[in-house]
């Protein structure tokens, strides 16, 4: 098969895989109780199963060993244990609630796990520095995706828009590996989604989560541009996970404003501002979702572009970021000020 064109079994089997094993993950949720009950980040108003994360891990897992190349075992075999020990930590903490400090902790093995086989990000050349921005990026990000994961069909769409730009974005650059990541992660998002579509059936919840923020900031590391400068390749990683970059820095940001705790899970993301709007969740959804194509499209536009058009295009689009968010800021500020 053309190398090219290795992607498809990755995805077919990623995705059969997570539609097969998810009415299962439903059961035996049930039957575990392990469910999801009304809460101050969610917007359900029922217990909902909460292990289609199961599904997602074991479909990325089956799909990524089956079709990826030998060459790549070391890296392949530490994004498999790191992703591992996430999935295992998320069920923990789907049944017992664990401490955020048990969890930060745990990321951050999983994460060196990672940075130590030799996912890095390569900055300034030197590992006091960029070892330490390789612990913080794949943390955040997978913080991020957890946090994104507040309504019906939101983390697992944007973790298969994502992933979907990465593959195109990997294909382009004849990136082996990256293709097959991304290609098992969106055939693996995609069959979850299915249960997961608004009105859902099943939620990930953090073992899904988890799983799919560490497998999306691995390939934003790896996703390396040959003939694109520093000063321009960092930006298309940032715009195509656009969405939950921008969510938790929202999210921080506001509960700094208003003194709350961090770690306390609130409705102040961008979804629920939408929904505050009076968008229906579909409505929210496909707004949502056209966010991420629209910045995932600039970041391809970028990579193939000049430099100076790529930076210019770049800008403008920090720009429009920053626009999105200070208008979110307000929105928040506006809402809280006619509910005295």
């Amino acid at each position: 098969m053309d190398a090219r064109l290795q992607f498809i079994p990755v995805m077919i089997v990623g995705f059969g895989a997570a539609l097969c094993l998810t009415p299962l993950t439903r059961q035996i949720a049930m039957r575990l109780g392990v469910t999801a009950a009304p809460n101050r980040r969610g917007i359900h108003s029922r217990h909902v199963p909460l292990m289609g994360g199961a599904a997602i891990y074991f479909a990325f897992v089956l799909s990524a060993l089956l079709f990826s190349p030998p060459d790549y075992l070391i890296e392949l075999g530490a994004i498999v244990a790191g992703a591992t020990l996430l999935a295992l930590i998320g069920y923990l903490d789907d049944r017992r609630h664990l401490s955020p400090r048990i969890r930060l902790v745990v990321m951050t093995v999983a994460a060196a796990v990672a940075a130590l086989s030799g996912v890095q990000i390569d900055l300034v050349g030197s590992p006091l520095i960029d070892i330490p921005l390789t612990l913080f990026w794949i943390v955040a990000l997978i913080n991020a995706i957890n946090w994104i994961d507040n309504m019906d069909g939101l983390a697992a769409g944007t973790a298969a828009i994502t992933s979907a730009f990465f593959l195109l974005l990997a294909l382009s650059q004849g990136q082996i590996l990256v293709s097959m990541l991304a290609a098992a992660i969106f055939g693996s998002a995609v069959g979850f989604l299915i249960y997961n579509f608004n009105p859902s059936s099943t939620f990930m919840g953090d073992m899904g989560a988890y799983t799919l923020g560490f497998v999306l900031a691995i390939l934003a590391i790896k996703l390396k541009f040959t003939a694109q400068p520093l000063n321009v390749t960092w930006m298309v990683p940032v715009f195509v996970l656009a969405l939950p970059i921008i969510d938790i820095n929202l999210a921080i940001v506001t509960r700094l404003l208003e003194r709350r705790p961090l770690m306390l899970a609130a409705r102040d993301h961008i979804s629920h501002r939408l929904l505050r709007l009076g968008l229906t969740q579909r409505q929210t959804l496909a707004l949502l979702y056209l966010l991420s194509v629209i910045y995932g499209l600039i970041a391809l536009g970028i990579s193939q572009a000049e430099r100076d058009q790529a930076l210019a295009v770049g800008g403008v689009a920090l720009l429009s970021l920053g626009f999105i968010f200070c208008l979110l800021i307000l929105m928040r500020w506006r809402i809280t000020r006619s509910s005295e």
